[in-house]
C-alpha cells in the first residue's frame, strides 16, 4: 500500500514562471515555484499524491480547518551543490515532526518514508527553483488541513496533504532585537505548543505587533504560569552563550516546539566540544548574565531564519544591549557551517543531508 502511494502522477505546468523571477529581489514567502503536491485523506485511507501546476484551490465555505483550527505544518529547505546535487536537510525530522502534530490535532499520519518521498518528488520536479546565490534556498512548505464540509465540533473525516516551494533568501536582514513577554502566553502545559498548528502562529500575532511597534522584531516567550522560565521566541527557538557555555532551554516541556535547526546547533556544538546545557533557563539568569557581561551571545534557531544573532533583548523598561554581534564567535562558526554543510562545501559527517 505505501509503495502505491509513492507513485506520483504529475502534469506538467504548461507555462513556467521561472525566467520572470528577479533574482536580485527576492522577498521571504511572495515568490512560488511552478508545482505544487497535492494528496486527499478520504473514506480512512490517503489517496494517489498528485503533482499539479501551482495555482488557487476551492473550498466550501464551512470547511472545518477554518472554523475549528485543524491546520499543521512544517518547513525545511533545499540547496544546490556547486556540482550540481540537491541536498535537502534532516527531512526526517521534519517527518518525525509531522507525525507528532498531526497525533496531537487528531489528524490522519502520513508515515515518515513517505513524507519524505513526497517531499523529495516535488522538489525533483522543481530543482531549477533552487537558487544559486550564497545565503539562498528553496524554502519548502508542506501542509495537512481538515476538510469536511460540516458545522461542528468533531476531528475532521477528510484532510486535504499539500506541498509548494518558494525560492528565498534571508528571512532576516539584520540581527534581531526581542523582547522578554511577561503577560501574553504562548502555550500553556497540555496545550499544543508542541505541535506545529496554525492557531499557535494566529495567537501571537497580536502581542508581536504590541512588541514591533516598540522596535523589537521578536518576542520571546515565556511559561505560561509565572512568566518565570525563558521557552522560545516568534519563529524560531533561543539559545545563550553564557561564559563559553551554549545554553538553551529543555524540549521536555511540551509547551516548546522541538526545532529542527536548534537540535542541529546543539550536535554540532557537542562534537565541537562546546559545553552544553539543555535546561530550564530563568529570566532573572538571561538578564543577570546580560548585565554582568557573562552573556556572551544569544541567538535564534529555525529553519526560515536559520541563525539569527540578537543583538538586544527588551526586558520591562530595560534594553539589555549583547556583545557586537561580529564577536558572536560561537554562533557565527556554527552558521557558517550549516550554510557550507547545506551547500555541500563540506563532509556531511552527521548524514543530515538527503540527496534528490
Amino acid at each position: 500500500m505505501l509503495q502505491d502511494m509513492l507513485t506520483v502522477k504529475i502534469t506538467p505546468t504548461s507555462h513556467s514562471l521561472l525566467e520572470s523571477v528577479d533574482w536580485n529581489n527576492l522577498p521571504f514567502g511572495k515568490i512560488f515555484s511552478d508545482h505544487m503536491l497535492v494528496m486527499e485523506y478520504a473514506d480512512g485511507a490517503w489517496q494517489q499524491p498528485e503533482i499539479l501546476p501551482f495555482g488557487n484551490i476551492s473550498i466550501h465555505p464551512a470547511t472545518s480547518a477554518i472554523h475549528y483550527g485543524q491546520s499543521i505544518f512544517e518547513g525545511m529547505k533545499a540547496n544546490k551543490t556547486e556540482a550540481g546535487d540537491v541536498l535537502i536537510f534532516r527531512p526526517d525530522m521534519n517527518a518525525k515532526r509531522f507525525i507528532e502534530s498531526s497525533e496531537r490535532m487528531c489528524m490522519p499520519i502520513i508515515p515518515e518514508e513517505m513524507f519524505i518521498e513526497l517531499v523529495r518528488k516535488l522538489v525533483e520536479v522543481d530543482k531549477d527553483w533552487i537558487p544559486n546565490r550564497e545565503g539562498f534556498s528553496l524554502y519548502i512548505r508542506p501542509f495537512l488541513f481538515a476538510t469536511d464540509e460540516f458545522i461542528g465540533i468533531k476531528p475532521s473525516e477528510t484532510y486535504k496533504f499539500m506541498i509548494f516551494t518558494c525560492p528565498v533568501g534571508a528571512y532576516y536582514s539584520e540581527p534581531v532585537n526581542v523582547k522578554i513577554e511577561e503577560f501574553y502566553t504562548r502555550a500553556s502545559v497540555g496545550g499544543v505548543g508542541r505541535a506545529k498548528t496554525a492557531g499557535n502562529y494566529g495567537a501571537s500575532l497580536y502581542p508581536a505587533k504590541q512588541g514591533q511597534m516598540k522596535g523589537f522584531h521578536q518576542l520571546v516567550w515565556t511559561d505560561g504560569k509565572e512568566h518565570k522560565y525563558i521557552e522560545e521566541s516568534g519563529t524560531m527557538n533561543i539559545v545563550f552563550v553564557i561564559n563559553g557555555t551554549l545554553v538553551t532551554p529543555s524540549e521536555e516541556s511540551d509547551t516548546i516546539l522541538r526545532g529542527v535547526t536548534k537540535r542541529s546547533v546543539v550536535e554540532i556544538a557537542k562534537s565541537w566540544g562546546i559545553p552544553v546545557e539543555e535546561r530550564k533557563v530563568t529570566v532573572e539568569e538571561i538578564v543577570t548574565a546580560a548585565k554582568n557581561g557573562s552573556l556572551q551571545e544569544a541567538f535564534g534557531a529555525g529553519t526560515a531564519a536559520t541563525i539569527a544573532s540578537i543583538a538586544k533583548i527588551g526586558y520591562r523598561d530595560e534594553i539589555l544591549e549583547l556583545p557586537p554581534v561580529e564577536t558572536h564567535t560561537i554562533s557565527i562558526k556554527i552558521r557558517t557551517y550549516l550554510d557550507d554543510l547545506k551547500a555541500g562545501k563540506v563532509e556531511d559527517a552527521f548524514g543530515w543531508c538527503l540527496k534528490v
